[in-house]
């Protein structure tokens, strides 16, 4: 196969994302919930592998008449932002106008983000809340909590997309990486588990969503506060 046949072939697995987010919505207007965070998991999986795979076929140079990076925000503002906040209003999980609340801050603060081009850090991290919102809300989806507490922590998140703050890309950012790759895995496992099991109270995916949740919502964070040993070596 040819150099600009592979890069093309990236291109269109990247696609597939786009099938899979269409997938999900169709699930979501049944409020089919689990079936529809299966798909989501599955374009999730897509978008974390399609980038290493674009780097290692050089699909800017192979195949530049597709905007790869273009692709890959439309198809995840739909599976990241739109069809997770659709879930979100319509599963009766916020309560009156806490869910217009949530659905507009969700909506339009991922639509700036999406849109600025200071969103990555010098170590391909993300500067501010990258906009995981299918991530969050599938965990909003299995432990089920207070719609006071779903309110607060999407105002909590929707802010951190606009500070200085940092989080990590588990393919790309380096620092950490044998650690924050296993995590990304696991927590797609137990997310797929989680949705396959219908959400079931009791699911120990469950434990595992909020373990390996917690490391990729904070391990840029720390990586702020703890400067890699080179720095302290000469400090």
């Amino acid at each position: 196969m040819s150099p600009q046949m592979k890069a093309l072939a990236v291109h269109l697995f990247t696609a597939t994302g786009a099938v899979f987010a269409m997938l999900a919505m169709l699930a979501a207007a049944d409020y089919e919930w689990s079936l529809m965070f299966l798909w989501l998991v599955a374009a999730f999986f897509v978008d974390g592998i399609d980038g290493p795979l674009a780097r290692r076929y050089h699909v800017k140079r192979f195949a530049p008449e597709f905007d790869g990076i273009l692709l890959d925000l439309i198809i995840d503002y739909l599976s990241y932002v739109f069809i997770p906040a659709f879930a979100l209003f319509k599963s009766g999980l916020m309560a009156g106008w806490t869910g217009w609340v949530a659905i507009i801050v969700i909506t339009f603060a991922s639509a700036m983000y999406f849109a600025d081009t200071r969103m990555k850090t010098r170590d391909n991290s993300f500067s501010g809340f990258p906009g995981c919102w299918n991530m969050v809300i599938l965990v909003i989806f299995a432990l089920k909590p207070s719609f006071w507490i779903i309110l607060a922590l999407v105002t909590v998140l929707a802010v951190a997309m606009f500070t200085p703050l940092k989080f990590i890309h588990p393919v790309r950012t380096e620092r950490w990486r044998a650690i924050s790759l296993p995590v990304a895995l696991a927590w797609t496992a137990f997310a797929g588990w989680a949705a396959w099991v219908d959400f079931y109270p009791d699911s120990w995916a469950h434990w595992g969503l909020v373990v390996t949740s917690l490391y990729l919502l904070f391990a840029g964070i720390a990586q702020q506060l703890i400067p890699p040993k080179r720095d302290q070596s000469t400090s």
